[in-house]
Order: C-alpha cells, then structure tokens, then sequence
C-alpha cells in the first residue's frame, strides 16, 4: 500500500475516536444553548405577565378615575349647562316683591280695606317676563274645569293660562313641569306640546302626597304660596302668596329644590348621597340679606319632608320654629287646617307646632291668633286641640289665644265658595308662608317647600315692608263678617261635621291635655 502511495480517505481518517475534552466541550455547549432559550423564554414569559399585568393596573386605574370623575362633577355645580350664566357669585340680590291673592267673587270687603294683585294677574307677569325657561311645581292640576264641574265665567281665568302655558314651545320658552300626578289629561297635553315632566312617585318615596307649589322663571323670578294649577285657585278658593322679580340670588336656592323633585323621577327611593346641586345656599342659620323694594331683608326657603332636606336645607317645622321663636309681641296664623296628629292605621300626637304655641304663650307672653277655615273637611278633633289650647290661657293674666273660624257658604251646585286656603303665619318681626295645612301628617310624609322673609322696619305700615302687608291682609280677614268665635256655651257646626256638646267638649279637650302630657314628639 505504501508502494503504491496510496493515501488514506478522509473518512477513514475521521473515523477515529474523538477526544473526551473535545466531547465534554460540545455537550457543556449544547446546555449552553438551552439554558439560554430557556432564559430568553422565562424572560419573555415574565415580561409578558408583567405587561398583563400593567395593564390590569391601568384599567383598574382608568375604571377609579372615571368613577371618581362622576363623584367629582355630581359634587360641583356645573353652571355652564345654563345659557344664562347665573351663578353665586354674580346673582341679583335687589329684589321687587308683591304679595299677590285670589279673592273670590262672592267674598265682599269694605272698600277700604287691604287688597292686593290678583293672583291670575301675578302669574300672567311671569309669563310675561320670560325668555327662556318656566319651571312649575304644583299639587293639583285642573285649569280646565272638567265635565262633571260647571263652567263658570270665572273657570276662563284657568283655561286662559293653561292656554298660554300651551304657547310657551313657541315662543322657544322651555316649560318643565314636576308633579306627583301620574294622571293627568293636562299633563298629557303639555306633554304633547313640547313640555318635560317629570313623576314622582310619593306612595313609594315617603308613603305620603305631593303638595309643592311654586314656579321659578328663567331663574330670577319666583312664586310660592297656597294656589296650585287649579281653576279654583284662581277664582273659587281664597289664596295668598308672594311673587319676587328680579332676585336671582334667592330664586336659585328655590331651583334648587325644583332640581331635587327633577331628579326622583319615577324612583322608589330615597339618595343616600345627594348631588351638591341641590343642596342649600341658605338656611335659618345662613339667611341671605338683601333689599326687597329698596327695604332691608334677610329670606331663605325650607322644605319637607325630612328625607327631601339635603346638607344645610332648613325643613318647614324647623323654619316655622324659628319665626315662632323669634317673634315678640304677637304671632297670626292663617290656615286651613289644624290638627297636631298623625294619621295613619292608628292616630298619634304630633307635638311639634302645638308646643311651640304653648311656650309662646306661657313662657314668653306673646298673642296668638288663630285663623282656621271652617268647611266640610274640618276634623271634629280640631275643636278639641283648639280648646285644649284656650285652656292654657283661662288662669293667666298675660296668656292670650284667640282662635276664629273663617266660614264658606255653600252654593247649590255644591262648590264651596271663598274657602281660606291660606297657609301663612306672620308676626312683628317675620313672615312665613308655605305650601301645608298645620296637620301632622303633612310635615312627615308630605312634598312642600316654604319661604321666610325677616323685616325688622315698618312692621306696622301697611305699605312699607311685606310684613306689614301680611299683617294687614290677616286683620283684614279676622275682623271680616266671614269669621265665628268659638264658644263654650255654642255649637259651631262646619259642613257635615258637627262638634261635640259644650259641656263633652270640655271635658274632651281636658282628656286631650292629659293624653298631650304623657305622650312625647315624633
């Protein structure tokens, strides 16, 4: 083989044994290699659920921060969802005010007495002065007599604002309505006509009724008072509120309460936490001062019931406290009805207002006047109270309490005539007037909003001050030929209900004191 010269082929050549170093070296290389795959994956892998789980941070992140956003502007007011830019800081607080009242046609006071703007006439000026928007709270809405009442000359006055009411859409004036009438032909109508309205369901909110009545224009002028969108408001029943122009400053404390009802449309419940949009601006504590026909005031606005008061919004019984409280020579009070009971499967004492008047009287000397409508509706037990009241008074040389009844006369078509719905107190120094009858039950379950207004000066010039008009139209109706005494020794008998002997009257008001004794508030 040598001879021939014959080299060896190459793979006889490789086919030898490698070395062990050469051996140990290609595997340590090969774990090498997956060792570094297998870091490269884990890396990848944690970079991966690190991504993950960024991202499940920022979305819990993204998902507080939208919540806490909604909280944030559900807390502040946002004004720039009004055209009109009214705010705080720059509202009007140089205010015209005028008391206006629906004096039936049948009802006759000497020439000079007090009398004051029809209430139609006051509510046609609202109309007249707005531009962009009417809100309307009322109890009752029937401005169109219906088919089984007759149509008087003065059932016009209604239908004519129902039909101006119909016009707003178009002269571009937004109309918004709350009601606690789920139905409602007229409602219906605006409804149809370009008008929002909203529900409340009141059975299922508080387990009582509706009974707001006020309007907000453009807000800066207001009405409250005991007349609602009923045809008898505006001709049949005696009614008494008061109209404000131009006095932004109050009348957004009032919208306020307008945004309350806005917002529990048809809810079945109560907010834990209320929206800062409707929340108070002023309070008893916090009046707001400001000049009302170029005379000093202090005024802000209460509501009812007590589930209806978000932060710093005074309730009715609070406000109605705080005139009684602040009164030094005489309290009047004109109102439909009064009985310091709650009434539901078992009647209970409502001690709150009847206190109050009993401290007044006792403890600080001061007159009382009590004015109450005698009609059909007159609880028996309201003669009871009355007289429980009076009792206080028979030792005491300063303790004085005067109670008339204001009478209606029944026509033959069964209407009551000049019924005195008025439900307003006023006193040397104050006036209230709201949208309840003093009855227990109205304050604890009832929807209603009120407006104290706090005058020092003029309280006796009829003209000065709206204290002092107040004042005049309550001793205008007292010494009326429309009032009764009750006495002891008569029966005083409203409509169908018809009040116990003089002798078991006694004797039950005397029952009644004890029971007021052993029973405690609400």
């Amino acid at each position: 083989m040598e001879g021939l010269g014959l080299k060896a082929r190459p793979e006889q050549a490789t086919s030898f044994p490698r070395p062990a170093s050469l051996m140990g070296s290609s595997v340590y290389s090969a774990v090498q290699q997956q060792d570094y795959s297998a870091g490269v994956w884990l890396r990848r892998r944690d970079k991966l659920e690190h991504s993950q789980q960024k991202c499940i941070v920022v979305f819990a992140l993204v998902c507080c921060f939208s919540v806490l956003v909604a909280l944030i502007f559900s807390a502040v007011d946002i004004w720039g969802e009004y055209e009109d830019g009214i705010t705080e800081e720059n509202c009007s607080k140089n205010c015209r005010i005028v008391l206006v009242e629906n004096i039936p046609e049948d009802l006759s006071f000497p020439d000079n007495s007090t009398s004051h703007l029809p209430l139609s006439t006051g509510l046609h000026t609202l109309l007249d002065l707005a531009s962009r928007s009417v809100e309307i709270v009322s109890s009752h809405w029937a401005l169109n007599s219906t088919d089984q009442e007759p149509s008087p000359s003065s059932a016009k006055q209604g239908q004519r604002l129902f039909q101006r009411l119909i016009s707003l859409q178009s002269h571009q004036i937004n109309l918004k309505v709350a009601s606690g009438l789920i139905e409602s032909t007229e409602l219906k109508s605006l409804s149809e006509h370009s008008a929002e309205v909203h529900y409340l369901n009141m059975t299922a909110l508080t387990k009582g009724q509706f009974h707001s009545s006020f309007w907000v224009v453009d807000r800066k002028h207001m009405y409250i008072g005991s007349g609602s969108m009923d045809w008898k408001s505006l001709s049949k029943m005696k009614e008494l509120g008061v109209i404000i122009y131009n006095c932004s400053c109050l009348v957004l404390d009032l919208d306020r309460i307008f945004s309350l009802y806005w917002q529990l449309e048809y809810k079945d419940y109560i907010p834990s936490i209320w929206s800062k949009r409707v929340t108070a601006l002023y309070n008893k504590d916090n009046a707001l001062s400001l000049l009302l026909n170029n005379t000093h005031a202090r005024a802000f606005v209460s509501s009812s019931p007590d589930l209806f008061c978000p932060k710093d919004r005074t309730r009715d019984i609070d406000a109605i406290y705080r005139v009684i409280l602040d009164a030094r020579r005489f309290i009047y009070i004109s109102i439909t009805d009064y009985l310091p009971l709650v009434k539901r499967s078992s009647h209970r004492y409502w001690s709150l207002i009847d206190e109050m008047l009993r401290e007044a009287l006792i403890l600080r000397n001061i007159k009382v006047r009590l004015l109450i409508s005698c009609w059909k509706q007159t609880h028996p037990l309201t003669f009871n109270f009355v007289w429980s009241l009076k009792t206080l008074c028979m030792e005491l040389p300063n303790c004085t309490l005067e109670v008339k009844f204001f009478s209606p006369r029944e026509q033959r078509d069964g209407i009551l005539q000049g019924i005195n719905h008025n439900k307003f107190m006023v006193t040397d120094s104050a006036v209230y007037i709201g949208n309840f009858d003093w009855v227990g039950n109205e304050f604890a379950f009832n929807a209603g909003a009120g407006l104290v207004i706090s005058q020092a000066q003029g309280v006796d010039d009829r003209t000065a001050t709206i204290v002092g008009q107040v004042k005049a139209a309550f001793e205008r109706d007292w010494y009326s030929r429309y009032t009764r005494i009750l006495h002891a020794n008569k029966v005083l008998e409203c409509s169908k209900h018809r009040v116990n002997q003089p002798s078991m009257l006694k004797s039950q008001a005397k029952s009644v004191e004890n029971k007021e004794i052993l029973n405690t508030s609400l």
